[in-house]
């Protein structure tokens, strides 16, 4: 958990672009949203690690985006609901369960498929939201956090101290 964090907090302050950290944090929330028990979770791990995204914030925001799935699960069941529920899809949904390893993604699941429809409809607004804060943080937070006096007293701990120097600042 620290070394993702140390690495989206070298990213934020380097000259890593603002795009790789915004993708990180959709495709993150993304497969957040997404229950981890099927083949459709672990294809978009895997195709999002191909990918040119910021790997620290990619991590957190898995985590931060399976712990919102607490409270949004309702919702997604909701949403899969009304999507598995189309009556002109039905024989379309039949026929992708007949596919070799289709099955395996669980996309019949009311909860699978509203997290996977409401991740991708949250990838655009996580990735302005995103580039907003890199932008934010590049040009105002990051100077003011730096001439706080507890961050020099954080600083001056010794496992921090250990994990600056490993970040390279």
């Amino acid at each position: 958990m620290i070394k993702p964090l140390t690495k989206l907090i070298g990213a934020l302050s380097s000259n890593t672009r603002p795009g790789a950290i915004a993708h990180a944090v959709s495709c993150g929330i993304l497969l957040g949203f997404i229950p981890k028990d099927n083949l459709l979770w672990y294809v978009l791990f895997v195709f999002f690690l191909f990918m040119n995204i910021q790997r620290g914030a990619y991590v957190l925001c898995i985590l931060f985006g399976a712990a919102l799935t607490v409270f949004l699960d309702p919702l997604f069941d909701s949403v899969g609901y009304s999507i598995l529920t189309v009556e002109s899809m039905g024989a379309t949904y039949a026929h992708l369960l007949n596919v070799p390893f289709v099955a395996f993604t669980k996309l019949n699941n009311t909860v699978v498929m509203g997290a996977f429809v409401c991740g991708l409809a949250a990838y655009l607004p996580c990735y302005g939201i995103g580039r907003l804060f890199v932008w934010a943080w590049r040009k105002f937070l990051a100077e003011k956090i730096r001439k706080l006096k507890i961050t020099a007293v954080i600083k001056n701990i010794p496992l921090v101290e250990k994990i600056a120097g490993m970040i390279g600042e």
